[in-house]
């Protein structure tokens, strides 16, 4: 409630973000799990292919766009993730 800098808790909850779609990503392991996983995200089969024989690494990975797409806030949102700008915004304004 203190912090007089929103911007740095939107950095930190998009690394934040980032690593965990990078975990979720090792998760999977295998590429016809990760294929299989995106898929049911809502990614077409395609992409989905590209990218899960991919041999970038898992950092980078989490950055692209296909991953951003398909774990994005929506999705941590469903998990249970809460999010720290938004928590911030209320106990700013209150």
């Amino acid at each position: 409630q203190l912090i007089e800098t929103p911007s740095n808790l939107k950095e930190l909850e998009s690394w934040l973000h980032r690593r965990l779609r990078m975990i979720r990503w090792k998760e999977w392991k295998l590429p016809r799990t990760k294929k299989r996983k995106r898929i049911s995200l809502g990614i077409s089969p395609q992409k989905a292919y590209e990218w899960s024989n991919s041999r970038k690494a898992y950092w980078r990975i989490a950055k692209s766009p296909i991953l951003h797409i398909a774990l994005g806030t929506k999705y941590w949102s469903s998990q249970g993730l809460k999010s720290i700008s938004a928590r911030y915004e209320i106990l700013r304004h209150t």
